[in-house]
């Protein structure tokens, strides 16, 4: 009932006359007759639950028809069960479905002169060009509509995040309590593939297990080194469940105390993440978290002498302070309303995840060298002001090495 109730209110967004049409995407060769996991497209899972495969789905406020692949027993026996296209508008409360084959003739049915036509034309698999193809120029963009929908969460979406986010938690805790020196990244990102499939659960992204001065390669994930005594260790790593993301990261020592270096660098990220996610509240503009980051830790590296003022700051901290988290893990949604940023409202859910990161550079004192350091939570937006859904994941200095020892 969900996905019904979400057409009938994206429909009410639009002309009396829309039709909506989105699709999902097909399945992706890996190499030889291996396919990549499947995943269907993300606006498409929203608005019908549908989780094959190749379909189509065009919805008006008379009439929803789906096309979907038709039974092949022989594919089943491989690949597994397929949804009957006479079952599916019972079990999907569509109006009629059709095999996917007679799609293109099927859709000039469906829409005639008097209708206006919304499309989804943020994917690029095979199906959407086909569609735009037969469609011409002749329809308007469905993402800024259904974007702003999915931007704010409902209390359904929002439990499947907490509950994503407290299956990530409990991996990243049992990763403090595991690490040695003398481990590998690969070993500790093995923790996280052994926790999220004991919950029923899979990546939301690769996972980013980077010791030392990996850790200065924002989107590292060759995940093979040698984790060396004396040297910190970021693993990012969120799972997802239903479809809706989680996104934590943590920093770490290897060996289980910080240096009174990597203490100096952790307390600015955390001084400046802890008061980023405290501005957090309805009615608050959504890039404050980033200008009170930006401050903070332009302040703490001056103090330190890594830089002369703030104008250095983006040798060391480049990347925005968050993003939108949901069924994407950077997911849909604008930050400004014309020229301006916009303000936070409820149900909407942010990651806060600011950062330092040293690479080897003369001009500054070589005890900070390959230091890299990102704190990131998943917070919601809520009438109180904000929940952070990852809070069991400890992050104080104290809390970390307590854990660890």
């Amino acid at each position: 009932m969900i996905h019904q109730k979400r057409r009938q209110e994206l429909l009410s967004k639009l002309e009396h006359n829309a039709v909506i049409i989105v699709s999902t995407n097909s399945e992706q060769k890996r190499n030889g007759d291996v396919n990549y996991p499947f995943r269907p497209d993300s606006n498409f899972w929203y608005l019908t639950g549908f989780t094959e495969p190749d379909a189509v789905a065009v919805i008006s406020k008379e009439n929803y028809t789906i096309f979907l692949r038709p039974k092949d027993q022989k594919k089943e026996i491989w690949e597994g069960k397929r949804l009957d296209i006479k079952m599916a508008p019972e079990v999907l409360l569509a109006n009629k479905a059709y095999p996917i084959e007679g799609l293109l003739a099927g859709i000039k049915i469906l829409i005639n002169k008097d209708k206006t036509v919304y499309f989804d034309d943020s994917s690029t698999n095979l199906i959407n060009k086909s569609i735009i193809s037969t469609l011409g120029q002749s329809f308007k963009s469905l993402n800024p509509y259904l974007s702003e929908m999915r931007l704010k969460k409902d209390q359904d979406e929002i439990n499947k995040m907490k509950l994503s986010a407290k299956i990530c938690a409990e991996a990243h805790m049992k990763a403090m309590k595991t690490v040695k020196p003398g481990m590998y990244e690969y070993q500790m990102a093995a923790i996280f593939d052994s926790e999220f499939t004991r919950h029923n659960s899979k990546y939301a992204y690769p996972p980013i297990v980077a010791g030392g001065e990996n850790a200065c390669v924002l989107h590292y994930i060759e995940n093979n080194k040698k984790l060396n005594d004396g040297d910190l260790l970021l693993i990012d790593a969120g799972c997802e469940i239903s479809g809706y993301a989680s996104d934590v990261t943590r920093t770490f020592p290897i060996n289980g105390s910080f240096s009174d270096a990597q203490r100096e660098i952790y307390e600015i990220v955390l001084n400046a993440q802890k008061s980023a996610i405290d501005c957090i509240k309805p009615g608050e503009k959504v890039n404050k978290p980033h200008k009170i980051a930006c401050d903070i830790i332009s302040t703490g590296l001056t103090k330190l002498g890594i830089i002369k003022d703030s104008s250095g700051l983006k040798e060391f901290y480049m990347h925005n302070t968050g993003h939108w988290l949901g069924l994407d893990v950077h997911d849909v949604g604008t930050y400004k309303i014309g020229d301006d940023y916009r303000y936070f409202e409820e149900g909407m859910v942010t990651t806060v995840e600011p950062g330092i990161y040293i690479r080897k550079n003369d001009k500054i004192d070589s005890k900070y060298w390959g230091i890299g350091v990102r704190i990131e939570d998943d917070i919601l937006v809520d009438v109180n002001g904000r929940d952070i859904l990852s809070h069991s994941v400890v992050k104080e200095i104290k809390d970390i090495e307590n854990l660890m020892n």
